[in-house]
């Protein structure tokens, strides 16, 4: 039967309806191929399929019928809701037309969904009590997760989650070393020595490197009065920095500009196993690029800055290639709390290519001869002497 949509959609829900599926694309241009709400506790979230990611969304309950009426008005031709006993079917017709129907379903529905929280097994665990995410405001003295910090709690577990990959590949270490590089205030840097050290039982020293002192005081009071004893802070540069022992991981989050170079390149020279590296503000190829055969990347303010940005994080993980280490670039948390979400992972490898070396090596000059660039990590490693072996024969 044809009935307006909004009364419809109203009607579901006030039925108590806790899933509605949209499918049957108008365009199938359209970058969202398929869309699911469900309702999780006291709020409803939306996931946007695209072929190669979900994209989530919390929409609060005073929202919904604006939420579940748009989709259908200008994506999708149908929309199949479920609540306890009953299946809903709205579907657009081709003169435009709301054609509405239900069933019963015989209990014989979709799994209610319960808790985000309670679904996924996170390194950190809700009821252990953290000092670290007490002291940000994460957890409560008991441990239990401050519903309004549960976005960062999930950013915190997954940027764990991607360095427990490369950790757990690590038997027998007596002794791990780990660089901090541009800590700031260094709430990660807890959070990983306490992961390091109470989670994986590793005998692991971090180091800290900041420039501003009042920072670096405040952060080796917080380690002394959690009682983490081999965790340190220094003042100093990155690009002055010259590291005592082996060390085994780099990290960097959010050094700013050409300061994530300084670090990729001192991380290349003392042959570090691991780097993870989150840049920031990547202003230097910005201010280089010119192109007359691609103009067009270059015309428009808001491309351009895009585009070098991720022209200096393609070009770092090639440079990283080239001196032997598997680099990936990892979206690491949802682009709707940052766009500043790239992650550079890399790890060195055991018996690097040399062909493959070479080609990662190349494809940085064709991009640097193409947009006029002279990429930091580049003249670093060039100066240094880093690309010998590769260079021979060119």
């Amino acid at each position: 039967m044809e009935r307006d949509l909004r009364s419809i959609v109203e009607l579901i829900v006030s039925n108590g309806s806790y899933k509605f599926v949209f499918s049957d694309l108008k365009d199938k241009n359209n970058i969202y191929k398929r869309t699911v709400i469900q309702k999780i506790n006291n709020i409803y979230q939306a996931e946007r399929y695209t072929e190669k990611q979900v994209v989530h969304k919390n929409i609060n309950t005073s929202d919904i019928i604006y939420y579940i009426c748009e989709p259908i008005n200008n994506d999708y031709k149908q929309c199949t809701a479920w609540d306890n006993d009953k299946e809903y079917h709205i579907k657009i017709s081709k003169k435009g037309k709301v054609l509405f129907s239900k069933n019963i379903t015989d209990g014989n529905v979709p799994k209610k969904k319960i808790s985000n929280n309670k679904q996924k097994d996170y390194i950190l665990k809700e009821g252990t009590v953290i000092p670290p995410l007490v002291d940000m405001g994460i957890f409560t003295n008991e441990g239990k997760i401050i519903k309004s910090m549960y976005d960062k709690y999930k950013q915190i577990n997954r940027f764990l989650e991607i360095i427990d990959d490369e950790i757990s590949k690590i038997q027998d270490k007596d002794e791990f070393n780990i660089i901090d590089f541009g800590c700031g205030k260094s709430y990660f840097t807890f959070i990983l020595y306490y992961y390091c050290t109470y989670i994986k039982n590793i005998n692991t020293n971090i180091i800290g490197v900041d420039l501003k002192e009042d920072v670096i005081k405040n952060c080796n009071n917080i380690a002394q009065k959690y009682g983490y004893n081999n965790l340190k802070f220094v003042s100093g540069d990155i690009k002055d920095y010259t590291g005592n022992n082996r060390i085994d991981m780099v990290i960097t989050l959010h050094a700013c500009d050409t300061a994530t170079d300084y670090a990729l390149f001192n991380a290349i020279s003392w042959n570090t196993n691991m780097i993870f590296s989150v840049p920031c503000c990547q202003h230097e190829l910005n201010a280089q690029i010119k192109s007359n055969e691609y103009s067009i990347l270059t015309r428009y303010g808001i491309v351009k800055e895009r585009i070098s940005a991720l022209f200096t994080d393609a070009i770092r993980a090639n440079l990283l290639e080239c001196c032997g280490y598997k680099t990936q670039l990892l979206e690491f948390i949802d682009f709707e709390h940052t766009q500043k979400n790239i992650l550079i992972r890399a790890t060195k490898r055991k018996n690097p290519n040399f062909l493959q070396q070479r080609a990662f090596y190349c494809e940085v000059l064709n991009l640097i001869k193409e947009f006029n660039l002279s990429p930091m990590l580049y003249n670093l490693l060039r100066d240094n002497n880093k690309f010998n072996n590769i260079m021979q024969g060119l």
